[in-house]
């Protein structure tokens, strides 16, 4: 299994492609922004893109999905309870003055204990609620991607609509509950792991509290 990582749009949203290279099957993870860009990545590997997979549904993590379900035809999996955030997402890109296509209605859902699959590689979906209703981890193989929860040094917002900080922090003890090594690919920012942050996050750590919603 391989993991690129682009970094995409004005708020520098991780895009991260998931690679199975016995099946040639890839995965696309949180499309941000910049459509030709992902699909020129996506092409360079050679392996063919089977899904898109959302952590959560904020407008910047969704700006380049109506391009890439366009060129690609495959579907979009995404936590139900993150609907109303997805299918306002031009909209609310539309408050803080930037634009993006309004991605296609249709989603398939997904939800914690699921698994979704690229040939023999498995990932299970963590019902990871706080910063959006719907947010979901992914995690597997040693890695989860863990789109706004959880950050180098940080984590998620919580004064945004739908959020949710009692929640947030009750998602935060499960993610740390996965191993030590479990490396943590964030919606921005660098790469870490779970040990890491466990050892050093101030919002982990007690040293800093989560903002109330």
């Amino acid at each position: 299994m391989r993991i690129v990582g682009l970094p995409v749009g004005p708020l520098a949203v991780n895009c991260w492609l998931v690679i199975d290279d016995e099946s040639h099957q890839l995965a696309i993870v949180d499309p941000g922004d910049e459509a030709d860009r992902i699909a020129r990545a996506v092409d360079a590997t050679g392996a063919e893109p089977v899904a898109i997979w959302l952590t959560h549904a904020h407008f910047d993590h969704v700006g380049a999905i109506e391009e890439l379900v366009a060129r690609y035809e495959i579907p979009v999996y995404l936590h139900q309870a993150d609907l109303p955030l997805y299918t306002g997402a031009a909209r609310h890109a539309a408050a803080y003055g930037l634009r993006i296509d309004q991605p296609t209605p249709e989603t398939r859902p997904y939800g914690d204990g699921d698994e979704v699959t690229l040939g023999e590689v498995n990932f299970r979906v963590m019902h990871a609620p706080g910063h959006a209703p719907g947010h979901v981890v992914l995690h597997g193989n040693g890695v989860a991607l863990v789109g706004d929860c959880l950050f180098a040094g940080s984590v998620g917002r919580t004064d945004l609509p739908l959020s949710d900080s009692a929640a947030l922090a009750a998602s935060l003890e499960r993610i740390t509950a996965l191993p030590d090594d479990t490396r943590v690919l964030p919606g921005h920012g660098p790469e870490t792991t779970v040990g890491s942050e466990r050892r050093s996050n101030p919002f982990l750590t007690g040293a800093a509290r989560l903002r109330a919603s």
